[in-house]
């Protein structure tokens, strides 16, 4: 019982280890009729390399096709969940109307569109995952070419097989004509024997070479094409993915800088006093100016104006200027403040142009946005 469990265990791992081929001479090695022609032995193992290597390339291709599906499988889940909160948030910024300011709102607005952008490029390169190398690779393993090499593989194994039976007839009817007296029906018989062995020896080594040249074809188109699929899948992951979250992640350092901007600038108008109004000026107009050297005509009006440092302000409302030397201000715009007048005005630059306007229009700002800076000169 021992010796049939040992002798089970070695067959199981010589099929696990061989496929369908079966080891030259193993059954048929003490025969002097089996085959010993060093050629027929060399083409047999190079065609059971080659079956060997064409079966772990095509599991290897089959496991990437899994892996490539599996990851874009997942990866679509993960787009139409990034979709769902970019359509929230981005309905959240249409939608919602906030009596303390839109700022969460143009947040979740420009939040939206980002994330939006970055699930289109994820799209894109799940997409080009599937037709870029899971499907070029699915194709090859389950293509024509790589089951009709088998097929030879396969076809060469039974006749060699079968050249095997009958090299042990042949051999079976040798030692009959050795033993017996000469007949001459036996050696006409083993004549015939012999000679459908030779047959079958020519015919073996013909189905063999075809089969060791198309499994060769094969295997140097797996290696070809899995080799530029795994490229094509590196350069994707480059091109797409990395490229598309570095795209993302600068933009919403863009957005975080406008959006804290905007939060500041927010903050100070709902904190800033009442916007004050042209009329409360009018009674006071303000001093004399000459635009063109900056000197003021009247030295009791050059007392009552103090020279400060210069500072940045942001209009708060409209002011349309009444005279030459008021300056117009649009709500938004930027101001170098250069000089403050006791009676409620200051002086300053703006798009290129200098003069009075109310002070009380402007509130004072620490920084401004870069591109707000070219419209101040």
């Amino acid at each position: 019982m021992e010796a049939l469990w040992k002798q089970a265990s070695r067959l199981k791992e010589q099929v696990s280890r061989q496929g369908v081929f079966k080891p030259f001479g193993a059954a048929y090695g003490n025969s002097e009729n089996a085959f010993t022609d060093e050629s027929e032995v060399n083409l047999h193992q190079r065609l059971e390399k080659l079956y060997l290597s064409t079966r772990a390339a095509k599991h290897f291709q089959r496991d990437i096709v899994r892996g490539v599906e599996g990851y874009i499988v997942t990866g679509s889940k993960q787009v139409d969940i990034g979709n769902k909160l970019s359509d929230d948030s981005q309905k959240y910024g249409t939608g919602n109307t906030c009596t303390s300011g839109n700022t969460l709102s143009k947040a979740a607005m420009y939040y939206g569109k980002a994330r939006s952008l970055m699930e289109k490029e994820r799209g894109n390169m799940l997409r080009a995952f599937g037709t870029q190398v899971a499907e070029p690779l699915r194709a090859m393993v389950m293509g024509a070419p790589l089951e009709d090499a088998r097929h030879l593989a396969q076809r060469y194994d039974r006749m060699r097989q079968e050249a095997e039976a009958q090299a042990v007839e042949v051999s079976r009817r040798q030692n009959r004509v050795r033993e017996s007296a000469p007949n001459g029906d036996v050696i006409t018989k083993l004549e015939a024997a012999e000679y459908k062995l030779e047959e079958l020896k020519s015919s073996m080594v013909g189905l063999g070479k075809e089969a060791v040249a198309a499994m060769a074809a094969v295997e140097a188109q797996q290696q070809r094409l899995t080799l530029q699929r795994l490229i094509a899948m590196l350069l994707i992951s480059l091109a797409l993915k990395v490229e598309a979250e570095r795209a993302y992640h600068q933009r919403v350092l863009e957005i975080l800088d406008h959006l804290e901007q905007e939060m500041v600038s927010e903050r100070q108008k709902i904190e800033a006093p009442p916007t004050p109004s042209a009329e409360n000026y009018m009674a006071q107009p303000p001093p004399s100016y000459d635009e063109v050297n900056g000197m003021f005509a009247s030295s009791s009006v050059d007392d009552s104006v103090t020279s400060v440092d210069f500072f940045l302000g942001e209009a708060l409302d409209s002011f349309k200027a009444e005279s030459e030397s008021e300056l117009n201000l649009s709500a938004g715009d930027i101001v170098i403040v250069r000089k403050i007048s006791t009676n409620g005005w200051a002086e300053g630059e703006c798009k290129g142009k200098a003069g009075w306007f109310p002070h009380g229009y402007i509130e004072r700002r620490e920084r401004v946005l870069a591109s707000k800076v070219p419209h101040i000169f």
